[in-house]
């Protein structure tokens, strides 16, 4: 894993179409049914819910979204808000966003998304945070949370400017010094599905925090933790 590099050029985020444009497809969806759905309604409910991984520890007083489809959830902190939905979904898909209290969308999870598309070129990487999210486990393949970066042509600066992004791949750990593009995409019936964002220290998003001018020191504060525990708390719905 290439080491984690301080911000020295400009950063150009990527938008949600371009985490899809990763390289290789992650493992198939089995060939059994979807996850059992306990409920059919996307409104947020007071009550913390409890996410499947031991380690997980919901914060008091967040709430937890029942995505409309009934097939998964997560939680959220109460000032957040859930726009239900975000865009336009994929057929037969949900597209929702997370959005902080000063009307930042930190996160966006779609289902029903392709899984894998060609990787026609590699660049330098970073790798900033990971973590497990066995709730989502498939054919014995358990998705991670990541907090990664690109630097190169790929942002559209040859000078080798720096692309952020956060959210749930089930794609091979990269090696070595470079790496596809980011693809954050997890395996998930019918196909596959994402639930991440974008970190961009140049937001302008008013009612926002301080920007953050690196990547490392972003992780340390509580809009990074509270988006993490959001996303890594995705769970089959009832769980």
């Amino acid at each position: 894993m290439r080491p984690a590099a301080s911000l020295a050029t400009v950063i150009s985020a990527f938008c949600a179409a371009a985490l899809l444009a990763g390289c290789g497809s992650p493992a198939p969806a089995p060939a059994t049914g979807s996850p059992p759905a306990t409920s059919s309604s996307g409104t947020a409910t007071a009550s913390p819910g409890t996410a499947t991984s031991p380690a997980a520890t919901v914060p008091a007083g967040w709430k937890t979204f029942t995505t409309s489809d009934g097939t998964l959830a997560f939680d959220y902190p109460e000032s957040w808000t859930i726009k239900d939905p975000a865009d336009e979904p994929a057929e037969g898909g949900i597209a929702v966003g997370l959005v902080s209290d000063y009307g930042k969308t930190m996160a966006t999870l779609r289902t029903n998304v392709a899984t894998g598309s060609e990787c026609t070129a590699k660049f330098p990487f970073m790798v900033y945070d990971t973590e497990p999210v066995p709730a989502l486990a498939q054919s014995g393949v358990t998705p991670r949370f990541v907090y990664e970066g690109r630097t190169g042509p790929e942002t559209g600066d040859p000078a080798g400017s720096l692309s952020l992004a956060y959210g749930i791949t089930s794609g091979p750990e990269p090696t070595g010094d470079t790496a596809c593009p980011i693809s954050q995409v997890f395996t998930w019936p019918p196909s596959g599905a994402m639930f991440g964002g974008v970190y961009d220290p140049f937001d302008t998003t008013p009612g926002g925090p301080p920007n953050v001018d690196t990547p490392e020191v972003y992780m340390d504060t509580t809009e990074y933790k509270n988006v993490k525990q959001a996303i890594t708390s995705l769970r089959p719905a009832g769980k």
